[in-house]
């Protein structure tokens, strides 16, 4: 039996991934950890709400990289009994004709403050399924449009039906995190149904729609008489100008349809997908990390030193520009170490302390650009050999289906190989949370160079903020709101929307020889200046509590 705390609680957040711990492999990168963060920062606040996701038993998938830069994708193991706790409620969920049985996982989500947020994760590798359906929440994101469907199927309706049959009789909201749960509303709206008509007001009111990402492909559309198989929904099919269009059952069109509030996750995204979504209204909630879980433990020993109960106060991180530099670099230099220490034991490449340190790490993907810093190897060897001494850090997962995306793995690969005794560099394997702390809390510039305008926010450049490491970034996603020249960070190319690589290039070039190397090596002071305001304007700021109270303020209890 749930207690009356749980009982009582009054939004549902669905997500496809949700990332809370690098031992749980249930999330494939910046989505799943949003959530994650999210579900913490809403436990830290003590906000009424339990978590909805699928379980991914092999996880996304565990990432090798052979001799030849080819990356390989074998399954994740981990033992889900030791994390999670199985709860005695089944229910079943309509695919292709057959009733497919789905249980329940629950994993607690404990706040700083002692209030806890229930996560459910949905499992249909039963003894009740066949084969195929079993393995339907094996791996997160499969490998065809089916296997996608059936999954989403799963996630939106078994959701809710799950929801119902542990005892929660107080949902006021359904949030969205993402398109894939957005067959939920087919759920809600058969409750609302009178003299075969349903209330479509009703269900809007119920629902909140967050959109991620600006590319095309980061929205499912399935074909039409791909659904009619696998989900023959009345409902879908009875509002057919609802849930599709051009004759595919579109996931994100179908979310904002039946929400009554719909946001970007940036100001400059809200902008973009106010263009490619005409008609509906987008406003924008500027994402932000959970600063206790992505601040290395020399920063932590260091703010609870000079700014006792930040972690429960993340607003309070802009009394950073009081800290002593000398502290700041101290503390720095001790996160730094921690990272190199890892990758010299990793890799043997012999990375140095004191030398200026570069850091990349983000799913590979075409629009990342991964290769832009070594596009012009010649000008990166002038800059280390004349300006100052340079190393490398990148990693990254390319999603399996994406050969662009491993392609770009490769090119990384052998331009690093090129570089092999003149420029210290290296790609880490399997990037996840773990990794991903070690390296935005270690390395002295945090580099992003993406397509405007295609980050729909970007979360790492904030973490990297809560350690005090600037950003070099293009003017895109969140780093439009962050960016202050030579304050928090620098800048790379313009403002525009129309991609100039090669404008891109040169001023990337052009910044690391003239203005930051220089800085790191020559100007301590001023670099420490930088480091200060990361912390006390960015990360005091672009952290999930502040997100989370906009959401309850603006979506939740409105």
């Amino acid at each position: 039996m749930l207690s009356e705390d749980f009982r009582n609680r009054r939004v549902a957040y669905f997500s496809m991934e949700i990332g809370f711990d690098s031992r749980v492999p249930t999330y494939s990168g910046g989505l799943g950890i949003l959530a994650g963060d999210t579900l913490k920062a809403c436990a830290d606040l003590k906000i009424p709400i339990i978590g909805i996701t699928l379980l991914a038993e092999n996880g996304y998938f565990f990432q090798k990289i052979d001799e030849e830069g080819n990356q390989i994708e074998m399954p994740t193991n981990w033992s889900k009994d030791d994390f999670l706790k199985s709860l005695p409620v089944k229910i079943s969920v309509n695919i292709e004709g057959r009733e497919v049985k789905v249980q329940v996982w629950e994993y607690i989500v404990k706040g700083l403050s002692g209030y806890s947020v229930p996560l459910y994760f949905l499992d249909t590798d039963i003894d009740e399924n066949d084969e195929y359906h079993r393995t339907l929440t094996h791996y997160l994101y499969g490998e065809d449009k089916k296997y996608r469907l059936c999954q989403e199927i799963i996630l939106g309706v078994g959701g809710v039906r799950i929801i119902e049959a542990l005892g929660y009789n107080n949902i006021e909201k359904y949030h969205m995190n993402e398109g894939h749960a957005s067959f939920l509303v087919t759920e809600l709206l058969k409750k609302t149904k009178k003299e075969n008509k349903y209330n479509i007001e009703a269900v809007k009111k119920q629902c909140i729609f967050t959109t991620h990402t600006p590319v095309p492909a980061g929205h499912d559309r399935f074909p039409l008489d791909l659904v009619k198989n696998v989900f023959p929904s009345s409902v879908l099919f009875e509002l057919p100008e609802m849930f599709c269009r051009d004759n595919e059952v579109n996931m994100t069109l179908i979310g904002m349809n039946f929400s009554h509030y719909i946001n970007g996750v940036a100001k400059r995204h809200g902008e973009v997908s106010k263009n490619m979504f005409p008609g509906h209204t987008i406003n924008f909630i500027t994402n932000g990390v959970h600063s206790f879980s992505w601040t290395a433990d020399s920063f932590k020993k260091l703010y609870d030193k000079y700014i006792p109960g930040w972690e429960q106060n993340p607003f309070s991180l802009r009394n950073a520009l009081g800290i002593p530099k000398e502290e700041i670099w101290e503390t720095h230099q001790e996160a730094k170490k921690t990272l190199i220490d890892y990758v010299n034991r990793q890799e043997n490449v012999g990375m140095d302390y004191d030398v200026f340190t570069i850091g990349f790490a983000r799913r590979v993907t075409s629009y990342k650009r991964a290769d832009l810093l070594f596009n012009d190897i010649n000008r990166l060897l002038e800059i280390n050999e004349k300006i100052g001494k340079i190393q490398i850090i990148f990693a990254g997962k390319a999603h399996p289906q994406d050969i662009k995306g491993k392609e770009l793995i490769k090119s990384v690969f052998f331009s690093i190989k090129e570089l092999e005794g003149k420029v210290k560099a290296v790609y880490l394997e399997n990037y996840d949370m773990k990794l991903g702390k070690l390296i935005t809390s270690g390395v002295d510039l945090w580099l992003n160079n993406p397509v405007r305008p295609r980050e729909a926010s970007g979360t790492s450049g904030m973490k990297a903020a809560h350690n005090g490491i600037p950003s070099f970034s293009v003017l895109d996603g969140w780093w439009v709101e962050g960016h202050i020249e030579n304050i928090t960070g620098w800048s790379i190319g313009s403002d525009k929307e129309e991609l100039n690589e090669v404008e891109d290039l040169q001023d990337l070039y052009d910044k690391l020889e003239k203005v930051i190397v220089p800085m790191f090596y020559n100007q301590k002071d001023k670099w420490l200046d930088i480091m200060k305001h990361s912390i006390s304007l960015n990360a005091s700021f672009f952290n999930t509590y502040r997100m989370v109270q906009q959401y309850v303020t603006n979506a939740y209890f409105k």
